[in-house]
């Protein structure tokens, strides 16, 4: 099965620098027309379902870009990272340059990294009850770098390292597969 992986559109948070975690975020003016302006190459892709985070920010962006075209299901595992006591906090306080220590020790009150890989693992384990060939995934940053460690065999170290965020190396949609 192949997966492309979209992250949610820019949110208010994300503007003011503050970390959404578990809160359901809303997307900004500017992210409202950078979703809308991917929908029509989005409309010449085809996909067997689109399989979304529960969070708002993530669903306003599926909406967006997908304009109910595919099949749409919300999935909870698919959710950030749980920052606990640092949700909507700065995410600078927190998380530039110290994102590696949250591997296996969790955020106050929140989850760790592995517990966002054991969540996507799940996921992953209940995509094969489907018969998709080509599945799309809106959901956030933490998701992401599981499946880098899932199913391109990255550790968290590099996975972290490498995440397109430092470099501001975005682009519509990142390509993995299931075997």
């Amino acid at each position: 099965m192949k997966i492309t992986y979209f992250v949610h559109s820019i949110t208010e948070d994300n503007e003011n620098g503050l970390a959404t975690g578990w809160m359901q975020g809303k997307l900004s003016e500017e992210g409202i027309k950078r979703a809308l302006s991917l929908r029509e190459d989005l409309s010449y892709r085809d996909f067997d379902a689109v399989f979304c985070s529960d969070l708002e920010r993530a669903i306003q962006s599926t909406d967006l870009f997908f304009d109910n075209k595919f099949p749409i299901f919300l999935d909870w595992r698919l959710r950030e990272c749980n920052y606990g006591e640092c949700d909507g906090k700065p995410a600078v306080e927190f998380k530039k340059d110290r994102e590696q220590e949250y591997i296996l020790k969790p955020y106050p009150l929140g989850e760790n990294y592995k517990d966002v890989e054991g969540r996507i693992k799940s996921f992953l384990d209940d995509l094969n009850t489907f018969n998709y060939s080509h599945i799309a995934i809106v959901a956030h940053q933490a998701p992401q770098l599981a499946l880098d460690v899932l199913l391109n065999n990255h550790t968290w170290e590099e996975a972290i390292s490498n995440d397109w965020r430092k470099t501001k190396s975005w682009q519509p949609g990142w390509e993995y597969s299931v075997d």
